[in-house]
């Protein structure tokens, strides 16, 4: 297990799914967590599995589509835990689904400004307390939606498609200060984001999904964070600026 002892950790949309997941890994190696969230019960059920983990978590509201509230959860970090080494810029939605001819302006709004901007945010705010903290690593989670097309999803679609280029960009800039910069593209993972959607095991949607995997599977959201945690390891110090697929074989068919 990769070692995260005296790092500090910063997760946005950790209240549940991969973010929670991410949470518990960097925990488990050491890492005191910033739980961050606009689910205050998910976001402190989390805060305590941290604990039960063995490490130490703070539970920070903040709605990633407001940048003076991401600007306050990296200063709460750095306030509660005397800095900052960790970014996993992992909050989002799924959004409306619609024809690009038909998607509604409210709609486009609100993907763009929660998928996109919110992860522009937390790197702007970010980074500047990685650096000040010496150095680390900041983890961006985009989609197999940010590598390839998916009908009725244009917003969706074009905001993770924009995370791996902001990717790319900032690990360009900040590789020779200390920063490495990567994104994950999930395939489609067992979360309540899904589930809410009504995808859930034995429906006819999910059979349909899983079949697009290779694996004939959907993921769970500790597959994802296992790749999340490695790549904000001092294991992965030669990576950065890649875009790293965790997708049960969709994206190779």
């Amino acid at each position: 297990m990769a070692s995260f002892e005296g790092k500090v950790a910063l997760i946005t949309g950790a209240g549940s799914g991969i973010g929670r997941e991410a949470a518990l890994g960097f925990a488990r190696g050491g890492a005191k967590v910033v739980v961050s969230d606009v689910d205050e019960t998910g976001g402190n059920e989390t805060v305590a599995m941290v604990a039960d983990a063995g490490s130490e978590a703070i539970f920070v509201r903040a709605d990633v589509s407001k940048a003076e509230e991401v600007e306050a959860a990296v200063a709460a970090a750095v306030e509660a835990f005397g800095g900052l080494n960790i970014v996993v810029n992992n909050a989002g939605i799924g959004g409306e689904a619609n024809l690009t001819g038909d998607y509604t302006l409210e709609g486009w709004h609100k993907v763009i400004d929660i998928n996109l901007n919110g992860v522009f945010y937390g790197m702007r705010y970010g980074i500047p307390a990685i650096l000040a903290s010496g150095g680390g690593s900041i983890v961006n989670v985009s989609s197999i939606l940010g590598l390839v097309g998916w009908g009725t999803a244009p917003a969706y679609v074009a905001a993770k498609h924009g995370v791996s280029g902001l990717t790319k960009a900032a690990a360009t800039e900040y590789a020779q200060q200390g920063i490495r910069v990567n994104s994950v593209h999930p395939g489609f993972i067992e979360t309540p984001l899904l589930t809410k959607a009504g995808i859930t095991p034995g429906t006819d949607g999910y059979n349909f999904i899983a079949g697009k995997h290779a694996m004939n599977r959907l993921g769970t959201a500790d597959e994802v964070a296992n790749l999340i945690v490695w790549l904000a390891s001092d294991e992965a110090s030669f990576v950065t600026g890649s875009n790293m697929t965790v997708d049960g074989g969709y994206t190779c068919q």
